[in-house]
């Protein structure tokens, strides 16, 4: 597969869901499932590169897995709010060049 920019992530998104998933799931329910993904991939952080050692139920599962689901469902809100994810991120981008432009070259926990 070739690399996917934000737009096209956003129209296969939409499309799979609009086929193969049937419709979306509401915002607040996939808000819900949102939390529960970020949940799953901090599990996985926290055994990974935290203190906590693995469990059974922790074998098998990749950050890479864990970080896609919660794009995928993100992709989904933004979807359904009519949230352009690229010009959003833009727009980020532009907001934290602009206020953080010194902020962390000046932050002396940071060397």
């Amino acid at each position: 597969m070739t690399e996917i920019t934000i737009n096209e992530a956003q129209k296969l998104v939409d499309e799979w869901i609009n086929t193969t998933g049937v419709r979306y799931f509401n915002e607040l329910t996939n808000l819900g499932i949102l939390m529960e993904e970020v949940g799953e991939l901090s599990r996985l952080m926290v055994r990974k590169y935290g203190e906590q050692s693995f469990k059974e139920s922790d074998k098998g599962k990749e950050l890479g897995d864990e970080m896609a689901d919660v794009l995928w469902v993100l992709i989904c809100l933004a979807n359904q709010t009519g949230v352009n994810l690229t010009e959003a991120l833009e727009k980020n981008f532009e907001k934290k060049n602009l206020r953080d432009a010194d902020r962390h070259q000046q932050n002396e926990k940071l060397k």
